[in-house]
């Protein structure tokens, strides 16, 4: 009978039996299958007494493969049995001998058990988002340059024009002056087409790097943007210009909103994986750190640089700092994982196979796919986690609608 021998967080022991007639069983079987297999000179195939089959391959052998496959069967049924949720095994103990029960233990690591703060409690902000006058027209700014016509002009760059440059490598990349660095800008007008000039580069930050590319003028080009009247509206697909404004305000609002949700339910989540009680499994962790650095890697590899390569370059107490994040990183992200599990568990969270349905479509849209074709290519492992992530959100929905009735 399976049952639990010992257990503290995370750290279960349990024990489980085999009877003897199974372990006899498993051993005939074993020895029959290797006859079919195994050639001994003097014996034709699958006549190999049982005494020299032994002596070949050795009975310590063999008895250490029916083990191994007596706990590949049993172990998860004791598990299922005891209504445990294994996060990984740590070690399995018990000696075969044939004629007798196998008895073994093993220590696992379960799922941890979790407590969720008083969340019916929390406090988020929830301000009405709105969207000024300087948004419509930064919007309306947008739209303009994407409608605008260039031309090439013969003259020096100018404030709005378009320069565009190559590299010392042959790269050619376009500047537009209105939306350059200041001192991108400054080192860019009055050049002409065949004028030499040097840019200040900068990081994915904005931060200047100290250093410059040289680089050669191609072509200036003059940008002319469309003037703000009912004729540009109508390019846009509105009658007027104040039509064309007030839709523009509710789309933006609309957006607004949404991000106002977005992030609100990351202010729950957060407040969620902080305020929980659960003790952690190793194996869990571990796991996270390991899909960290492979993301890690998996960026770096994208810039042409191998993931040894980079912590190599690092100071000491850079490394350490990164090993640090990592691990930080790993922890909240299994916190925020259990969170959102307990949360649909206590709230009882379904997803409807129309909502599912609808998920999916919507996805496939963005991709340019028919759903179908979208399942395909996913594959059933990534269905299934985007199945959870969908049911995870839906949780976070009605727990911030109970905190807003």
């Amino acid at each position: 009978m399976p049952e639990i021998v010992e257990r503290e967080g995370w750290r279960v022991r349990v024990r489980g039996e085999v009877p003897a007639e199974e372990v006899e069983g498993a051993y005939r079987l074993l020895l029959s299958e290797y006859k079919k297999r195994v050639r001994v000179p003097g014996f034709r195939p699958g006549r190999v007494p049982d005494r020299v089959l032994e002596a070949r391959l050795g009975r310590e052998a063999l008895l250490a493969e029916v083990r191994e496959e007596l706990i590949e069967r049993h172990l998860p049924e004791v598990l299922k049995a005891l209504e445990l949720t294994p996060v990984a095994v740590r070690k399995v103990e018990g000696e075969l001998e044939l004629g007798k029960p196998f008895v073994f233990e093993a220590e696992i690591e379960n799922y941890p058990e979790v407590e969720l703060p008083d969340w019916r409690g929390f406090v988020l902000e929830q301000a009405e988002p709105e969207v000024g006058d300087d948004a419509v027209e930064a919007a309306l700014m947008d739209l303009r340059r994407r409608y605008a016509e260039v031309e090439t002009k013969e003259g020096p760059a100018e404030e709005g024009d378009l320069v565009i440059v190559v590299t010392e490598e042959g790269s050619e990349i376009p500047v537009e002056l209105e939306r350059a660095y200041d001192e991108v800008k400054e080192a860019l007008l009055n050049k002409r087409a065949g004028d030499e000039a040097e840019l200040p580069l900068f990081t994915e930050e904005g931060e200047p790097t100290g250093k410059t590319a040289k680089v050669k003028v191609k072509e200036v080009k003059a940008i002319r943007l469309p003037e703000l009247d009912d004729e540009f509206a109508k390019t846009l697909g509105y009658e007027t210009m104040e039509e064309a404004r007030e839709k523009i305000r509710e789309e933006l609002l609309h957006r607004a909103r949404a991000e106002a949700e977005k992030a609100r339910k990351e202010a729950l989540l957060e407040k969620l994986a902080e305020g929980l009680k659960a003790d952690l499994p190793p194996s869990l962790l571990e796991a996270e750190e390991r899909a960290i650095w492979g993301e890690i890697a998996e960026d770096l590899a994208k810039k042409g640089v191998p993931l040894e390569d980079y912590l190599k370059s690092l100071e000491p107490e850079k490394f350490e700092e990164l090993k640090s994040d990592v691990k930080k990183g790993a922890e909240r992200r299994v916190r925020r994982g259990l969170a959102l599990e307990k949360l649909a568990e206590e709230l009882g969270t379904e997803l409807s196979e129309e909502e599912w349905k609808a998920h999916l479509e919507e996805l496939a849209r963005a991709y340019g796919m028919k759903p179908a074709e979208f399942e395909r290519a996913l594959g059933e492992d990534a269905l299934r986690r985007l199945y959870r992530r969908r049911l995870h959100d839906k949780a976070l929905e009605e727990a911030l609608a109970e905190l807003a009735a």
